[in-house]
Parts: structure tokens; sequence; C-alpha cells
């Protein structure tokens, strides 16, 4: 999963990063309004923490501008003002949820959780695909009856794919989806974490989570 995080506040930014990347989420920041709205239009995200009091162009504003250009991106509002006309006026520019500074983290990832499984594909949080089966509110992963042990991306990474089955994911959705934007996208990586998952799996010929030669990569379905 990938998140923009909006914050001007440095110190706070890089917390919430490191904080959110720890659970396994990808990471993307920037501090002011109107770098927001640019990528949040060009570049693809599951979630947007947004700041309301930014330099350049406000939170409240760059809300309502990407909901006119229909970009419905789940957005948790993070921020000082704490009347109940903020968060009305918050939620009625667009927003999904609010969460006043200063907050608690662990309140903080509940509500990204929420929101993220709320935009889901599906609202059943039990993936199965063959033999895999991925419970998305504990994070647990199952072949058959053999519990596996997944870091947080080997884990988002076989979210991703177990959403989409029998669709040929390519590098580039890989590349855009679980990493920042200051990836190489001409390293290795990608093939080391399709080697990984495929050894958790006991995938050891690459018949569940196959190679589409010149394409991607693609989880079959039995």
């Amino acid at each position: 999963m990938k998140i923009l995080v909006v914050e001007d506040e440095e110190k706070l930014a890089n917390i919430i990063k490191r904080g959110l990347t720890e659970e396994g989420y990808c990471i993307d920041v920037v501090y002011d309004g109107e770098e927001a709205e640019n990528y949040a239009k060009y570049s693809s995200y599951d979630l947007i923490i947004l700041d309301i009091m930014l330099p350049k162009k406000d939170g409240i504003t760059v809300c309502q501008n990407l909901r006119k250009e229909n970009i419905n991106t789940p957005i948790l509002m993070l921020t000082a003002k704490d009347s109940v006309g903020d968060r009305v006026k918050g939620l009625d520019s667009g927003a999904d949820d609010y969460l006043i500074k200063p907050f608690d983290f662990d309140e903080l990832f509940a509500r990204v959780r929420s929101l993220l499984r709320r935009e889901s594909f599906t609202r059943n949080p039990i993936l199965k695909v063959g033999d895999l089966t991925l419970n998305t509110l504990t994070r647990e992963v199952w072949m058959g009856e053999k519990k596996l042990k997944l870091t947080p991306k080997e884990y988002n990474i076989l979210e991703y794919f177990m959403r989409n089955p029998k669709i040929v994911v390519t590098r580039t959705i890989l590349e855009e989806k679980m990493w920042d934007i200051d990836f190489e996208g001409n390293s290795n990586v990608i093939d080391v974490y399709i080697r990984r998952l495929r050894k958790k799996i006991g995938d050891k010929e690459g018949k569940i989570l196959e190679t589409v030669r010149g394409a991607g990569y693609r989880l079959t379905v039995s």
C-alpha cells in the first residue's frame, strides 16, 4: 500500500514516515500544498495523510481540488485545528477522516488501516486464492495449513497479487505501488522479493507466482 504524507513540519513528517514504513507501507512525503496536488494527480496512492495548515496552498483547498478532479483517494486530515467547525469544514471539503494533533501513533495506524480496509476491493477481510489465505485484519498468511512468516514488504506484495489474481502485474505497477518515488527501477529488488515469496509459499517451479515473459508476474488460480 502506498501513502502520500503531506506535512510541513519536517520532523513530524519524518516520524510519521518512519512509523508507517515500519508497518510495511510505502511512503512519499511532500511539504506544501502545491506539491501535494501534483503528487496526488500524477501518482497512484492508496491513501493521503493531509495537514491543513500548509505553505502555498492549505489542505482544505488541496482536498477540494482533488475531489473536483475526481481523485477519490481516501484522505485523512491531520491537524491542530480542533474545533467542531474545523472538523466539519475538513470533512465537508471531501476528507474521509480527521485526526487532531497531538495524536497517538497507535490511533493514527488504526485509522490508516480502517481507511485502507474501507477502500479494499472487497469488504471481506479474508482473501483466498488457491491454497493461499490472507487475513487483512491480522496480516496473517497461510499456505494450506501452514502459517507463513512474511516481512511487511513481502506481505504487501503478496496481498496485492491476491487482490489481483490471474492479472499480469508489471514491474512498473509493483514499483509504483510498493516503493517510494526514490526507488531505482533498474535494480533487481523486485526479483529478489519474488524469489523470497516463491520460496515461502513453496512455489519452487514458479507455477503459482509465475513469470510472464516480457510483461511481469501473475498469481495463478488453480
